[in-house]
């Protein structure tokens, strides 16, 4: 897939920046846009049969949520996470999701807690490194949902994204995503237990031991 079958997925709807930022953080996520690659609005523009105005909106949401990097004389490009840079995100993710989940569990319904499962089901039946990410990303966000703090959880899945390209990476490493999956059943059987002080310790262990893969990763490409 490249990035033109993107926008041309995208073009069954309606062409709005919303649209056009979504298949442009996907093409990043998916590589197709490598870290430090100039973004051409007119060339964009082109591709989506849109003028460079919803082009320009769509970089500036996906500036916001660090993808992108916009120059005042140079356009845009895309970001590029540093090692530190890196080390910082998943600091916060690691006080902000065990906060998350601290909130959570006493809310957690059977429902969520069988659809928190079936994901980790579908986890164990794909090898695509795309998908694997995506449903990481879900497993996480469903044992959240109930601390009922959208503004949290949008943070949250801000700083999942800022790293999501190179956690890519870590899952197409099937060492990384056995011990990976391991460690997400290991909490949902803690979420079924109630017992937040065993969610906490293993969320903390898994965030922070993933985070040190990726700043030895991007130390090691830099």
């Amino acid at each position: 897939m490249n990035l033109n079958d993107l926008a041309a997925n995208m073009l069954q709807q309606r062409s709005t920046p919303d649209l056009i930022a979504d298949a442009l953080r996907e093409a990043i996520l998916r590589g197709i846009f490598q870290e430090g690659q100039s973004l051409r609005q007119d060339e964009i523009a082109t591709q989506f049969g849109v003028s460079r105005i919803p082009v320009r909106e769509a970089l500036r949401q996906l500036e916001a949520e660090g993808l992108v990097t916009l120059h005042l004389n140079r356009g845009a490009m895309v970001s590029v996470l540093t090692a530190n840079e890196a080390q910082e995100i998943c600091e916060i993710r690691s006080a902000l999701e065990v906060k998350a989940i601290q909130l959570a569990i006493p809310k957690l319904s059977t429902a969520d807690l069988e659809k928190a499962a079936v994901i980790l089901e579908t986890t164990d039946q794909t090898t695509d490194a795309g998908l694997l990410a995506q449903l990481n990303w879900e497993f996480h966000a469903t044992l959240y949902a109930s601390a009922e703090r959208p503004r949290l959880l949008a943070i949250v899945k801000n700083l999942h994204i800022n790293c999501d390209r190179y956690v890519r990476v870590q899952m197409a490493q099937m060492d990384y995503q056995e011990r990976s999956q391991k460690e997400h059943h290991q909490l949902l059987d803690a979420c079924k237990q109630r017992d937040a002080k065993t969610a906490v310790r293993l969320l903390k262990r898994h965030i922070d031991t993933a985070g040190e893969q990726l700043v030895t990763y991007l130390r090691q490409k830099s």
